[in-house]
């Protein structure tokens, strides 16, 4: 699920639930009992009655489909838009034509407008609305205290749902952000016990194979002996290699699941990415190399730059594969020293027979740049 599907109205895990949203904004529709007993006590007679119950029908039938069009905060269905139009248009017909208490369906449409519009063209919604209301109560000589409370209502109706959208979708944001973080420290931590696996038994196991050659060469006068060494070298080396094959499967995600989630990263953070990949797929080791990269450097990005926007460029000529991730945040104007994350990854790199470059740019912000080239056979 992408991060835009998951700020969603709905349920407090972010899924989409239309049955509870519509019966939250049914709730509402309570008020509509008094345009319903204009026409049912008769103060609307014939045709007029008639188009009044059409009009109201219709009205409340168009708000409904209105609320269920909606599948997220971010995302409209092509019907949001028009059935938007529809309400408000049907909305201010019956305020117009019969005033009263009809002026209370454009109130209806700024909840609408304050769910479905973003912030600013609601507000602009929410003051037409006003102007509407007040303009077709004073066209039907209603009473003042009818357009005032109704005025009151469009205002703070409108500004309500519009802070309760905007509540909703922090909420959610903090929420895959805090799933973000714990994704990372988990990753981490799984990093962290492979090169713990990888520093303790990989030496240790390497150490056997060397001292099962020299025993072996010691016991050559004895065939017996010479063989139990022998098991004991190829038992050290299988051991090695698999030790090597499960810190390889700890350490190692794609380049392509690495930007997905820098991607993902940086928007929970509120950073605009821009990612440009050209001549990918990498090799094995080379994509393994370089996801690592895009992974520290993103992690820099969020916890230490303060910036709002990054780029990502990945290239790859078939001998050179490169990586610059450059944000516009705090760069520094001091002297810069890597950290033990950058530390890390220029021993990787250089063990591949590549480069790191990382510090402040000219202009503020900071870059990183990664060098690798094809053939690389990146240690575990």
């Amino acid at each position: 699920m992408s991060f835009a599907e998951r700020i969603t109205f709905g349920d407090a895990d972010g899924k989409p639930s239309r049955k509870r949203r519509l019966i939250g904004i049914s709730v509402g529709l309570v008020y509509l009992v008094f345009p319903l007993t204009d026409i049912v006590s008769g103060t609307l007679k014939g045709g007029r009655a008639i188009a009044a119950g059409v009009l109201l029908l219709a009205f409340v039938s168009c708000f409904l489909a209105t609320v269920l069009a909606n599948r997220s905060f971010f995302e409209r269905s092509r019907l949001t838009y028009p059935l938007l139009v529809v309400t408000s248009v049907l909305g201010v017909t019956g305020a117009l034509i019969f005033g009263g208490s009809w002026l209370s369906l454009p109130v209806y449409s700024v909840v609408l407008y304050g769910f479905t519009l973003p912030a600013v063209w609601a507000v602009w919604a929410m003051l037409t609305t006003l102007a509407v209301v007040v303009g077709s109560g004073l066209a039907n000589h209603d009473d003042a205290d009818t357009i005032i409370v109704l005025g009151l209502q469009v205002l703070t109706l409108g500004v309500l749902f519009i802070s309760v959208r905007n509540t909703r979708a922090l909420s959610v944001k903090l929420r895959v952000a805090q799933d973000e973080v714990a994704r990372l420290a988990a990753t981490e931590e799984r990093l962290r016990i492979a090169r713990d696996l990888h520093d303790l038994l990989g030496h240790s196991l390497s150490l056997i194979v060397l001292k099962s050659e020299l025993a072996g060469r010691l016991a050559e006068d004895s065939p017996k002996t010479h063989k139990e060494i022998a098991d004991i070298e190829s038992v050290a080396r299988k051991a090695l290699e698999e030790v090597r094959e499960a810190v390889t499967g700890y350490r190692q995600r794609s380049l392509p699941e690495e930007i997905d989630s820098a991607r993902a990263v940086l928007r929970a953070a509120g950073v605009e990415a821009e990612v440009r990949v050209s001549g990918t797929p990498l090799p094995g080791l080379l994509d393994g190399l370089l996801g690592w990269s895009v992974r520290e450097g993103t992690t820099n990005v969020v916890r230490h730059a303060r910036a709002t926007r990054c780029e990502i460029k990945v290239t790859f000529d078939g001998e050179q594969a490169t990586l610059e991730i450059v944000d516009n945040g705090k760069g520094g104007d001091g002297p810069y020293e890597m950290g033990s994350g950058l530390r890390g990854l220029d021993e990787r790199v250089a063990g591949a027979g590549g480069t790191v470059a990382a510090g402040p740019t000219p202009g503020g912000g900071h870059r990183l740049r990664v060098l690798v080239p094809a053939g690389t056979e990146a240690c575990a």
